[in-house]
């Protein structure tokens, strides 16, 4: 598979192939965050709707006829994300949105629906998730007790939340407090972040910005990695939550901006990684 098939629609003049190109490698960048990657197949049915040859639609029927008569293996997820992939451009294709937490949950029962049982539900039970930028450790979310409470109070928050006389500096601050939060809720068993993505962008078109870019497609793990900065302390170790990740990734996805979205830089333990890196000699 080419590295990334999709970056040249991005550069397109025609605007129909160039956001066709964005929600295809948004889509497809994006299972990154759970280590997922789609097929070949599912590419070469993307450009060939990108080129409009085939519709959304086709590319649909045409991943089911292949997946009914070339059956998965259990432990194999190429499957999901291939679907997934073909459900997240079609939403990102889609103008219609409702700042809800309904449009939310809605959200996860369109991508997930046949791929996991809990496609749409508030999840019952309480989770932890070791993540390797806190090596090992894991975020504390969202108590299941009160999960749609939570969920509907951050709605309502935002809602009434006015960016009238901000800087650009106070916006993006803000919006990485939204979504850092919305995120930690993480009112799903599985497939949260891809939910969380989706919908932010959707959100974010309704506030004015494009962010028809391939920060997104390029930069999904940095994207789970920085949301967890977002939420976690270890005041015992100096670890601090912190927005600081988050903001920069939306410089880049909203302004233009080139800064440096490493993962490593955002572990919890850098600076002793510094430390046992060998040095160069001269």
């Amino acid at each position: 598979m080419q590295t990334d098939p999709f970056k040249e629609y991005l550069k397109q003049q025609e605007p129909d192939k160039k956001y066709k190109g964005y929600a295809w490698q948004t889509a497809i960048g994006l299972q990154a965050v759970d280590g997922l990657k789609p097929s070949e197949y599912l590419v070469d049915a993307a450009i060939q709707n990108i080129e409009g040859k085939i519709t959304l639609d086709e590319v649909k029927n045409l991943l089911d006829s292949y997946y009914e008569e070339k059956p998965q293996k259990n432990h194999d997820r190429t499957e999901e994300a291939d679907k997934v992939s073909i459900r997240i451009a079609k939403i990102l294709s889609e103008h219609a949105f409702s700042f809800t937490p309904n449009e939310y949950i809605s959200i996860h029962r369109k991508l997930f629906t046949g791929i996991y049982d809990h496609a749409g539900k508030i999840r019952d039970y309480n989770i932890t998730k070791k993540e390797w930028v806190l090596n090992g450790a894991t975020v504390i979310y969202g108590s299941a007790s009160e999960l749609r409470k939570t969920l509907e109070y951050d709605f309502m928050k935002e809602k009434h939340y006015s960016y009238k006389g901000l800087s650009m500096d106070e916006i993006i601050h803000h919006l990485a407090v939204f979504v850092a939060n919305l995120w930690q809720i993480h009112i799903f068993g599985e497939g949260n972040t891809r939910t969380t993505a989706v919908f932010f962008i959707k959100y974010l078109r309704t506030l004015g910005f494009d962010a028809t870019n391939d920060i997104f497609a390029e930069n999904a793990w940095y994207f789970r990695n920085a949301l967890v900065r977002a939420n976690y302390n270890d005041l015992k170790h100096e670890i601090h939550e912190t927005t600081e990740y988050l903001e920069l990734f939306l410089r880049n996805l909203l302004l233009d901006e080139k800064n440096l979205l490493q993962n490593r830089l955002m572990h919890v333990d850098y600076k002793e990684m510094l430390v046992r890196e060998p040095k160069n000699r001269i």
